[in-house]
């Protein structure tokens, strides 16, 4: 497949964050929680990007921040996407009562937004970075349920699965052998779409007190504790506020190239 230019720009974005992410302990200039300037300094050579509230170099803590937004987005839509595409498939697959009760289930779930179930769950449980991806990755499984249940629909009438259904093939078989892998396409550009929701949706919860808790940092917990910064003309707030929508933007950017590329269902047979 030829990349675009935007799609070239998106995976080098991309690839540059999650190589920060994964190398931050040799790429930041100073540690996570040092205090080594004044209070709200304008960017210099010292300190590229200036400090924060406390004099910590914010460039530091995007870098080791970014290292805790995109982990915990990244394993919250693993869980998603595991939990909802096999509910999906098996919905789709079993139909009937099954696929009654699962999406009866979904429904009741998506009836609530997910920010406020979110605060709600947050609130009597325990914050650590485990509950935050489980929380996360339940919750937006409903969204990749519906789409695995509508993708699998459309292909458990093909041909090749109602042969394999003759042929006295389980569910499992059919399930991970047949629908799956005609659905990678469809559900990978998905992925991209549901993994920036996860970087927005870690952001607003750290913003509000219930996301990634201190001495952790993440960049929605960035944004909070430098936001007085902006009555006092400091741009502290601004800038991880900025790599937020970089990343968005760069994810996006191959999202958009992957959905392009999707080509419809293929009649032949997918195991």
């Amino acid at each position: 497949m030829k990349l675009t230019l935007a799609a070239t720009i998106g995976i080098c974005l991309t690839a540059a964050f999650v190589l920060s992410a994964i190398f931050a302990p040799w790429i930041a200039p100073y540690p996570l929680d040092a205090a080594v300037g004044g209070v709200w300094e304008q960017p210099s050579a010292q300190y590229w990007l200036g400090t924060d509230t406390i004099g910590r170099d914010i460039l530091s803590r995007l870098i080791y921040g970014g290292r805790i937004t995109i982990f915990v987005a990244l394993a919250a839509s693993v869980l998603a996407f595991s939990l909802g595409s096999f509910f999906g498939f098996l919905a789709a697959v079993r139909g009937g009562m099954v696929d009654s009760i699962l999406s009866r289930i979904v429904d009741l779930m998506m009836a609530i937004p997910s920010l406020i179930v979110a605060l709600v769950v947050l609130s009597v449980l325990p914050l650590n970075l485990t509950v935050l991806i489980l929380v996360m990755g339940v919750l937006d499984s409903t969204r990749v349920f519906r789409l695995s249940r509508a993708v699998a629909m459309d292909i458990a009438v093909m041909d090749y699965v109602e042969a394999a259904k003759l042929r006295g093939e389980g569910q499992a078989w059919v399930i991970f052998r047949e629908i799956l892998p005609n659905a990678l396409s469809p559900l990978v550009a998905e992925f991209g779409l549901r993994f920036i929701f996860a970087v927005l949706f870690i952001s607003t919860l750290s913003f509000l007190g219930l996301g990634v808790q201190p001495p952790l940092a993440d960049w929605g917990g960035m944004v909070k504790e430098n936001k007085d910064g902006l009555i006092y003309g400091r741009s502290a707030a601004l800038m991880p506020a900025a790599a937020i929508a970089a990343l968005a933007i760069s994810v996006n950017l191959v999202a958009d190239w992957v959905l392009s590329r999707t080509t419809s269902l293929k009649g032949g047979r997918g195991g």
